[in-house]
C-alpha cells in the first residue's frame, strides 16, 4: 500500500492537513502519516524525515504564508527547501501554499486553502497511481484553487 505523507503548519488560518487527509481518503487507498509544523520554514524537514524515516511514497507540504515581504521571503526560503529535500531523496513533495493576501474576505481564502489543498491532493494521487493522467492535462491551464484559465489558442 502507498504511503502519503501529510505536513502542515499551525501558522495557518485554515486546517489544511485534514482537508488534504480527507480528500486522500475519498480518493484513495493510501496509508497517510501527518505531521504538524509551527511554520512554513520547518516544512522541508519535516517532509524530508516523512520520506526517509516513515518511508512515505510522496508529502504533501501544507502552508499559508502571511502578507507581509518578510512572510514572502519565508515561503520563498521554504520553497526552495522543498526542492532540495526532493532532490535529496528522489521524491515528489506537493508543494501547497496559499498566501494570505490571495484574498480579501476571510471566507474566499478559507475556500481558496479548501480547493487548492485537495486538487493537490488529487495531484499527489495521479502522480502515485495515474501519472498517464497527468499527461493527458498537460497545457489545459488548469489551477488549483481558482477557475483554470484554459489553454492558449493556436
Amino acid at each position: 500500500m502507498a504511503k502519503v505523507g501529510v505536513v502542515d503548519t499551525t501558522f495557518a488560518r485554515y486546517n489544511m492537513g485534514a482537508a488534504a487527509v480527507d480528500e486522500l481518503k475519498r480518493s484513495a487507498s493510501v496509508k497517510i502519516v501527518r505531521k504538524t509544523v509551527p511554520g512554513v520554514k520547518d516544512l522541508p524537514v519535516a517532509c524530508k524525515k516523512l520520506l526517509e524515516e516513515e518511508k512515505c511514497d510522496i508529502v504533501i507540504a501544507l502552508g499559508m504564508p502571511g502578507p507581509k515581504p518578510i512572510d514572502k521571503q519565508c515561503a520563498h526560503e521554504a520553497s526552495t527547501g522543498l526542492i532540495k529535500a526532493q532532490l535529496m531523496t528522489n521524491k515528489h513533495i506537493i508543494e501547497v501554499f496559499v498566501h494570505e493576501d490571495e484574498a480579501e474576505d476571510p471566507r474566499e481564502l478559507g475556500r481558496l486553502a479548501d480547493n487548492r489543498t485537495r486538487e493537490h491532493a488529487q495531484n499527489a494521487i495521479k502522480l502515485l497511481f495515474r501519472p498517464e493522467q497527468l499527461v493527458k492535462e498537460a497545457g489545459r491551464g488548469e489551477r488549483e484553487g481558482f477557475e483554470d484559465v484554459g489553454p492558449l489558442r493556436e
